[in-house]
């Protein structure tokens, strides 16, 4: 699993394993990583893993982030770099990445059933008021564009991700459910098909 080694003392920490998908890096106690340092923003990067390796990026920190000595916005990482987050000094150790499919254990409750919107489409399962635009190609997990996971590649490419297994997702297909016409919409029918000259049936 990737790894990053933690060269300045006093933090209570030595290494860093992350996880797949996202890792947010701040001084706040609900990032994944959390650097009790006062140069650490509150929310002051992420490291995104994935089978491609680590992708760094700052959110705006105010101490910045640097990568070998230089100031970057977002970075692929390689073993080896010195990473600071403000005055915080790290090593990449390891950039690969185990991937272990999450099995359902018996006894859990069944999926519940899917909702559909007034416009056809299936609804997020975390948010019901948007539509799911994304599937997960492994867990078939569905996702709206707030939960999917997005990494850009070297190009400026995005690539999306399952926030469950962070595994690949593709972008689902719009598909409503067929709209019952109204009277009126029937009548027009019935005098279009009416008035249509015998010249425009050949």
């Amino acid at each position: 699993m990737a790894r990053l080694l933690v060269k300045t003392q006093g933090l209570g920490i030595q290494a860093i394993e992350l996880r797949m998908g996202v890792n947010r890096v701040g001084r706040g106690r609900d990032c994944e990583i959390c650097l009790a340092h006062n140069t650490v923003s509150t929310q002051h990067a992420e490291l995104a893993l994935s089978n491609d390796g680590v992708y760094l990026r700052d959110t705006d920190s105010t101490n910045g982030t640097f990568l070998g000595g230089e100031r970057i916005t977002e970075s692929w990482l390689a073993p080896g770099q010195e990473i600071k987050f403000g005055d915080v000094e790290l090593t990449v150790e390891s950039t690969d990445a185990h991937i272990a499919i999450p099995e359902y254990e018996r006894g859990e409750p069944a999926p519940a059933e899917p909702i559909i919107l007034a416009s056809g489409l299936t609804a997020c399962p975390r948010h019901p008021e948007l539509a799911a635009t994304f599937c997960c190609t492994v867990c078939q997990d569905i996702m709206c564009n707030r939960c999917v996971r997005v990494l850009k590649l070297q190009g400026g490419i995005p690539r999306y991700h399952c926030r469950l297994c962070s595994h690949p997702c593709e972008r689902m297909a719009a598909t409503l459910t067929q709209k019952k016409k109204g009277f009126f919409e029937k009548l027009q029918d019935t005098v279009m098909l009416k008035f249509t000259h015998p010249r425009d049936k050949k």
